[in-house]
């Protein structure tokens, strides 16, 4: 029998993963998901994202800020925006890191929308490979006769529809941060 709860949840967390993973490409807007996941090496060696370190800022459409919560890792902060080459120079502001981001080129709008669509297609496999695990364990299910050659059918009917609805909704939402990468 067809555990839909179970595989809502699977589908759910993917696509949760696809939005964290897109919302690190550049747009031509500011947004904290360009820095949240920036790795600092803090505290004698201790690697740390940003925001596990201090809050982040978005006082314009081209500006980001990063007000650390204990002021004397700024410099390491600094140090670790500019080698995670991010395209953007941190400045030391008192106790805010300000980041002002450049315009993107054409060639980075395309590379960008490339980058995306190789994140999409990834994520797609990876919901099909949902699919198949699920349906490979309804087809042991029919061999053991535990499931009626009726039920298989209407199960993997709504096991397609199902992932058919959320390959749907990962377009969409590629489509929408496609519109935003080209400034539409």
């Amino acid at each position: 029998m067809l555990d839909v709860s179970d595989l809502k949840n699977k589908m759910d967390r993917t696509v949760a993963i696809f939005v964290t993973d897109v919302s690190s490409i550049r747009t031509g807007r500011a947004t904290s998901g360009l820095i949240e996941n920036v790795v600092v090496t803090v505290y004698e060696g201790q690697k740390m994202r940003l925001i596990e370190l201090g809050s982040i800022g978005v006082p314009d459409a081209r500006t980001l800020t990063f007000i650390p919560w204990d002021g004397s890792l700024l410099a390491e902060i600094k140090n670790g925006i500019v080698a995670a080459n991010l395209g953007m120079n941190p400045v030391v502001d008192g106790t805010v890191i300000r980041m002002s981001l450049p315009s993107l080129t054409v060639e980075q709008r395309e590379d960008y929308v490339k980058l995306l669509g190789r994140k999409l297609e990834g994520v797609r496999r990876i919901i099909r490979d949902i699919r198949g695990n699920e349906r490979r364990s309804l087809l042991g299910l029919k061999q053991k006769k535990e499931l009626s050659e009726n039920e298989f059918d209407m199960d993997e009917k709504a096991l397609q529809k199902m992932t058919d609805e959320y390959v749907a909704k990962l377009e969409e939402l590629a489509g929408a941060k496609e519109k935003e990468i080209r400034g539409e």
